[in-house]
């Protein structure tokens, strides 16, 4: 069911339906596990009688834009002492963000999305800064520049706390700078490896960067920049002389080295929203709407999105759902309700770090590299367990739902309809439920047929689907359901988006 990317050879003009080529379920879906994590039910239905892909795409990028960052939490800015005198340990705090942010996942659309996104190219470690606050004030930098303009976000990013703390900035001084941020600011944030700039540069940067070390003497508080420790001389950074600050580096690169930006970036954006496989002449695109509208991210993704690039066959099951994927996005399709017993948000923290994805906590500052490295033999064990704990824990809260999800479902476009309860056609239903949850429609009949026999099972005779004494109003309709769930959990192209 997966396909060659490289064959994609549609441009990044905009997509309308046709005849041929249809406004459908896996379309849709296609666009919320990207740009989201998943669509409930009720959205891809009325994503199809909309019928306008445009329109559903602006509608996700100006959500994304005019939403606020989430609230403060009564810890978000709290000092060394504060926690001292708290009365829950660090760790605590630290997991309440964590689960702060899984929130987000399960309630928002783009915006959070992009604010993982960015988690893994920003990358600081909780792990290493071991304070909450910082945590939260690096997730509000994230959720408040995740659509806004790049540049805005380097410059702001460079001298927050944790990002200071993270790469030792809170270190850099006139008579002892540290390479640290400057290297990563070229390496991993703006330029790529080995890419327009080289070691002068990095030593050049470092000088211009120091004095962001003042913290007052308050443990985990704010740190400021000290004058008397910035390195007052003369720097050159790319071929630009002058006593340049930190401000100074940020104009300096987004101008000197503006297409080399672009394009890193809208590879990276491309990588992740798109495909593993890059397509050189649709980042040139990215780069230029990038570089057109002044670095503003907005207009890159809006212009992806509503791209008869994106909505080619040929990008759909191309890359392996993260361990978020695999749990938010099903939580999110299936919308069933879990027992309030059941700290689901917990749970996604616990078994994302458990699979591989530890929010706030990446690998390392190059981030997690994602794709193959989220499948081993023991990590597909856990997320078939992952799955398969949610289904079992909704079953056994309420099973109606499991039927009142087959009630409504749409079959694959606007004309096809949807599900009634008095549906009689089982490979119809089978094929909807498949249309919904494969990301490629299933067209191996020997897979088909796999999957309609889980479905079907062995509690109704066979005559019944053939006689029209079965229906989706037929007793036991939900546990058919259930059985099917569990199985296409294991399947290989369940793994993929």
């Amino acid at each position: 069911m997966s396909f060659n990317p490289s064959c994609n050879l549609d441009p990044l003009d905009p997509y309308i339906p046709t005849p041929e080529n249809p406004w459908n379920v896996s379309k849709i879906n296609h666009l919320y596990r990207r740009a989201a994590f998943g669509a409930k039910k009720n959205d891809v239905t009325d994503a199809l009688a909309q019928n306008d892909p445009s329109a559903l795409v602006d509608m996700l990028v100006d959500e994304a834009i005019s939403a606020i960052p989430t609230p403060d939490p009564s810890w978000g800015y709290w000092t060394g002492d504060n926690f001292e005198n708290a009365p829950e340990e660090m760790s605590h705090y630290i997991a309440e963000g964590k689960k702060m942010m899984f929130n987000d996942f399960t309630n928002h659309k783009l915006r959070d999305r992009l604010s993982l996104f960015w988690s893994n190219h920003f990358v600081t470690e909780d792990d290493e800064y071991r304070s909450a606050a910082y945590q939260y004030q690096y997730y509000n930098l994230l959720q408040f520049h995740a659509i806004g303009n790049f540049k805005d976000f380097v410059h702001d990013i460079g001298i927050s706390a944790p990002m200071l703390v993270y790469l030792n900035g809170d270190q850099n001084i006139n008579d002892r700078p540290n390479e640290n941020y400057a290297r990563e600011l070229y390496e991993l944030f703006t330029l790529g490896i080995n890419n327009g700039y080289n070691e002068d540069d990095i030593i050049e940067t470092s000088k211009a960067l120091t004095g962001w070390v003042n913290t007052n003497d308050i443990s985990l508080g704010p740190i400021t920049f000290d004058p008397e420790k910035f390195s007052n001389e003369t720097k050159s950074i790319f071929g630009q002389t002058g006593n340049w600050g930190y401000s100074d580096v940020i104009d300096i690169l987004f101008e000197q080295r503006t297409d080399k930006i672009a394009t890193f970036i809208c590879s990276k954006l491309y990588r992740y929203f798109v495909s593993p496989v890059i397509q050189d002449d649709i980042i040139a695109g990215m780069a230029q709407t990038f570089i057109t509208n002044n670095f503003e991210i907005g207009p890159v993704l809006r212009q992806l999105f509503k791209s008869q690039h994106f909505f080619n066959q040929y990008a759909f099951s191309v890359i392996i759902k993260s361990p978020i994927d695999l749990l938010v996005t099903n939580y999110n399709e299936t919308d069933f309700t879990l027992p309030a017993d059941l700290d689901y948000l917990n749970y996604f923290r616990n078994t994302s770090r458990v699979l591989g994805q530890d929010v706030f906590n990446p690998i390392d500052v190059a981030g997690w590299q994602g794709d193959s490295d989220w499948i081993s033999p023991d990590l597909l064990i856990g997320r078939w367990d992952g799955i398969r704990y949610l289904i079992n824990r909704s079953w056994q809260h309420n099973e109606i739902q499991f039927k009142n999800f087959l009630i409504g479902l749409p079959i694959g476009t606007a004309t096809e309809g949807v599900l009634a309860t008095t549906t009689d056609d089982v490979i119809l239903v089978v094929r909807a439920i498949t249309n919904y949850f494969f990301a490629k429609r299933v067209e191996d009949p020997i897979i088909f047929n796999e999957l309609l026999g889980v479905f079907k099972g062995d509690s109704v005779p066979e005559n019944y689907y053939e006689d029209g004494t079965w229906t989706l109003d037929y007793p036991g309709v939900e546990q058919q359901l259930y059985n099917l769930l569990l199985y296409i959990s294991e399947i290989p192209e369940f793994q993929l988006k």
